[in-house]
């Protein structure tokens, strides 16, 4: 409708004509340029080219003048705004060649002709190609940023869901290196309360002790891995004590209730380690004494922590009928948990049957850059 209003209002003043009262046949151009503009996106160039080989025509039948740029500027826009801008800018040289061309055979005057007549054309011509052209760009632009708004969205996701992952797996081997460890204790305490509840009322009041022990600091421990699941950002549960080199006596300890003997050796200077390096040294020792309290069948067992000035060396030996996991055995969660833990740090695990027997877990864990 404004292109249809524009030429029409062009033609009905016929500036400059010496024609007679334009007709209804040059109404029709107007309308048909203005119909061409239904189609413009859809076919951008073929709407521009005949935009202006029907302006070409409408001169060649001598009606009423419109200009140059007027007719076919919303044409040139839009070709641009598709980005069409070789088509564009050729269509606009090449009506501006055409029509000065044309027009100096005809005997106007160059001066005007040339100094406002192609100037305006040109200026006007070249403001609605810049002006199609910033819009595609700036729609381009903004595409581009919905884009990466998207996969930033995406990315947030993915890391989010990878982060639960990992939380989910670090959870897994603590509660099966926990529990693990608590129910050998307790069956083993529960056999000699049963053997020696006749004959030695004091030993199965102690062994139930210990049961009673082992029960609770479970408990206790689950109760901090639910109300840090169940909570966020509580400060009791981010101040709840974290199983270390701390509390290793205890677990030798425990170990040794359970009819072990037990025994810890250190070499070299102890070296404060950092936290998750101290949760998973601790994890080793336990599920390593946890191994050993099931399947070893053993009467001794050793641990040893050997410090040098990156790398802290457990090993942790028993005397009990071997058959490690790397020597042909399948190795189990735990030992999986082990390794996968100690990977993390940027460490590792061996597993291998003693000389004299026995099974050895060795884990080297870094203590300083690498972790």
């Amino acid at each position: 409708m404004l292109v249809l209003v524009v030429v029409g209002t062009a033609i009905t003043a016929n500036v400059g004509g010496e024609t007679a009262a334009p007709g209804p046949a040059a109404y029709a151009f107007g309308a048909l340029l203005g119909a061409l503009m239904l189609v413009r996106r859809r076919w951008p160039v073929a709407a521009l080219i005949v935009t202006a080989g029907a302006l070409l025509v409408y001169y060649m039948l001598s009606y009423p003048p419109v200009g140059l740029a007027v007719p076919v500027a919303a044409a040139l826009y839009s070709a641009a705004e598709q980005g069409k801008l070789r088509w564009s800018v050729g269509t606009a040289v090449a009506l501006l060649a055409i029509s000065t061309f044309v027009r100096s055979r005809q005997g106007d005057d160059l001066a005007f002709l040339l100094g406002i007549e192609l100037t305006t054309s040109a200026g006007l011509m070249a403001t609605v190609i810049a002006l199609g052209d910033s819009v595609r760009s700036r729609r381009g632009w903004r595409a581009e940023l919905a884009k990466q708004a998207r996969a930033a969205v995406v990315e947030r996701e993915q890391e989010a869901a990878r982060r639960v992952e990992q939380e989910r797996l670090r959870i897994a081997r603590d509660l099966h290196d926990l529990l693990g460890h608590t129910v050998s204790v307790i069956s083993l305490h529960a056999d000699v309360a049963r053997e020696a509840l006749r004959d030695d009322p004091g030993a199965a009041e102690r062994s139930l002790a210990a049961v009673r022990a082992a029960c609770s600091e479970v408990v206790r421990e689950l109760r901090v891995s639910l109300r840090v699941l169940r909570t966020s950002g509580d400060p009791e549960a981010e101040n709840a004590p974290v199983p270390g080199l701390a509390q290793l006596d205890d677990l030798l300890r425990s170990a040794t209730e359970a009819g072990l003997d037990a025994r810890l050796q250190t070499t070299g200077p102890a070296t404060s380690l950092p936290a998750v390096a101290d949760v998973t040294v601790y994890r080793v020792v336990q599920e390593s004494l946890n191994n050993v309290l099931r399947h070893a069948n053993a009467r001794t067992v050793v641990v040893e922590l050997s410090y040098d000035d990156d790398t802290l060396l457990v090993c942790v030996r028993d005397d009990g009928r071997g058959g490690g996991a790397d020597s042909g055995g399948r190795a189990g969660w735990g030992i999986i948990g082990m390794r996968e833990r100690l990977e993390l740090l940027g460490g590792s695990l061996r597993t291998t049957s003693g000389r004299g027997g026995g099974f050895v877990v060795e884990a080297r864990v870094p203590l300083r850059d690498q972790a």
